[in-house]
């Protein structure tokens, strides 16, 4: 296929070829997002598995940081391979990558755990994230310019659209996959080794895509400007020191910082948020997560579609604008659907913590040296386990902290000094009594299958993934018309993977230690909601509409 037959197409037809290169890469990439999304759905597991050395709290958000580790390394993934991309090729740079995503992913599958090689676990873990998201680094850029560079104009903003699908198919794909092994296996079993079962089945679909990207031809476009000798000598120096890399911030800030944060929210951060904050049960909430998928996803296309239309920019700028005006109610409205118990203790039994501030510390340590063994910290750290919202009230300095719910109180104690056998005495006794007061105040430990509205949960879920058509439907078409051939790959890949790896793949790390160090189950919506304003401010007022350019000039 040559440039010519690839994008002079008049009728915008979707011919063979076109449906060949959409479906192959989309295929590829629908398997990087599952094996990347394997460890985000299966976080709490993993948390026992690999950090059991830190305390519970500090185990769950440090296995989202290890989550986030693959995000946060992407941007380097994309300089790198992008480089490549600019330089060689598209075709052989994404082939690359899937490789190395699909390894990374297997060996997971295979790693001891904590109580098998000690700390030796969790530091293989996150090298292996590490290349997983520098593979994933490299894989979207190329996968998008790839088609992107096929499609008739007109209609780059429906063929990249299909790109667009892969990230929540493959989530879909991972949950289905998860549910069927853990249906199969018991919970028991899952839990204890069958969890490794769908990072083992991966090596099956790196099979596959490899395959079908093997039978790909290179970018009509990349081979004709290699033809007529127009590559760039130096991609990275002709993106980002030049006129070139004031679009590539503007396109960070106006553009992929809010997709990202209204990405994740609406998927991941809702998914943490039923199991973690209002303690519905892991396959209830996959059940509920995966029909809102479902349904959702077809909108990725829409949205693309009718960026041909309308244009890219306005699309993308109203789904930031939307949902960060109506998170808080939305996530209020899951918590009166899907707990409502919660919603009522905290009204009819409000948990008050009474503690001097300054010992009340903010409980998130990574290597598990610090020791949270103050009055303050042990109460808040056990509320936070619970799921239970709460507020601080100031004690004197050198008081012993307390909390209230409702009107029954439970005194706290310090535990340093004590010896293991004292100290397990003074939390269990300070355990029964604080779970007996939250019993008392109506506060489940799980929620209540009978009472959890599953269709008006669903609705709510399904809006939050509609946002995410929204803001991500358009956005590789956007990024690919607002950089020329030559240096595509590398300028559209940064602004991407540094707003979906930083910006976005920190969300779940930041929201949720933000809950722990507030006692407020909504304040992480503080983030994504920030974040996503920036984008709408900034994108609306600097960056320009693409939907009529014609990238092949």
């Amino acid at each position: 296929m040559n440039a010519t037959t690839a994008n002079d197409n008049p009728a915008g037809t979707l011919t063979q070829g076109h449906k060949k290169v959409i479906f192959a890469s989309s295929l590829g990439t629908v398997f990087e997002w599952y094996d990347f999304y394997l460890y985000g759905s299966l976080a709490a597991i993993i948390a026992k598995q690999f950090f059991s050395g830190v305390n519970e709290t500090s185990a769950f958000i440090f296995a989202l940081l290890a989550f986030a580790a693959g995000f946060a390394v992407r941007p380097f993934g994309a300089i790198f391979f992008g480089r490549i991309g600019d330089l060689v090729g598209r075709k052989y740079t994404f082939l690359i990558t899937i490789v190395i995503m699909g390894i990374s992913t297997f060996l997971v599958g295979v790693l001891p755990s904590y109580a098998s090689i000690g700390i030796a676990a969790p530091i293989i873990l996150i090298v292996l994230r590490l290349l997983q998201g520098l593979a994933l680094g490299g894989e979207y850029g190329g996968a998008a310019t790839y088609v992107a560079e096929h499609a008739p104009n007109g209609k780059r903003g429906l063929y990249t659209s299909f790109i667009q699908t892969t990230a929540t198919v493959g989530l879909l794909l991972s949950l289905i996959v998860i549910l069927g092994v853990r249906t199969v296996l018991g919970v028991e079993a899952f839990e204890a080794w069958g969890w490794r079962i769908p990072f083992l089945l991966s090596v099956i679909l790196l099979g596959v895509s490899v395959w079908i990207r093997l039978q790909l031809a290179e970018s009509p476009l990349f081979q004709q400007m290699k033809a007529e000798g127009k590559q760039s000598k130096a991609p990275l120096t002709e993106s980002f020191f030049s006129a070139n890399g004031k679009i590539v911030l503007l396109a960070l800030l106006g553009a992929t910082a809010g997709q990202a944060v209204v990405w994740y929210a609406g998927q991941f951060y809702a998914m943490y948020f039923l199991t973690q904050s209002l303690k519905v049960d892991p396959t209830t909430t996959w059940l509920l997560i995966g029909g809102a998928l479902a349904i959702g996803t077809p909108f990725f296309v829409f949205f693309g579609w009718l960026s041909d239309k309308i244009g890219r920019k306005g699309i993308v700028m109203a789904g930031c604008l939307i949902a960060a005006l109506t998170y808080m109610p939305l996530f209020k409205a899951l918590t009166h659907f899907a707990n409502p118990a919660v919603e009522e203790a905290r009204i009819s039994a409000p948990a008050v913590v009474h503690a001097d501030p300054d010992t009340c510390s903010f409980q998130f340590d990574p290597v598990g040296k610090k020791v949270f063994n103050n009055s303050c910290d042990i109460i808040a750290a056990a509320l936070a386990k619970a799921g239970v919202p709460y507020t601080v009230q100031p004690l004197p300095a050198g008081s012993v902290a307390r909390v209230d719910v409702g009107n029954v109180q439970v005194s706290g104690y310090e535990g340093a000094g004590l010896s293991k056998e004292d100290s397990k005495a003074r939390a269990d006794a300070f355990g029964g009594e604080l779970k007996a007061a939250l019993g008392a105040g109506g506060y489940p430990e799980k929620a209540d299958p009978a009472r959890i509205n599953k269709p008006m949960v669903l609705l709510i879920l399904t809006v939050l993934v509609i946002y995410v058509t929204m803001v991500y439907g358009p956005i590789a078409a956007w990024l690919v018309e607002l950089f020329p051939t030559r240096i595509r790959y590398t300028s559209m890949s940064l602004p991407y993977h540094i707003g979906n790896g930083w910006f976005g793949g920190f969300l779940p790390t930041i929201s949720f230690a933000l809950v722990a160090a507030t006692g407020n189950m909504y304040f992480g919506l503080w983030y994504p909601i920030l974040i996503a304003l920036m984008t709408f401010v900034i994108g609306t007022l600097f960056l320009r509409e693409t939907k009529d350019v014609d990238i092949t000039k």
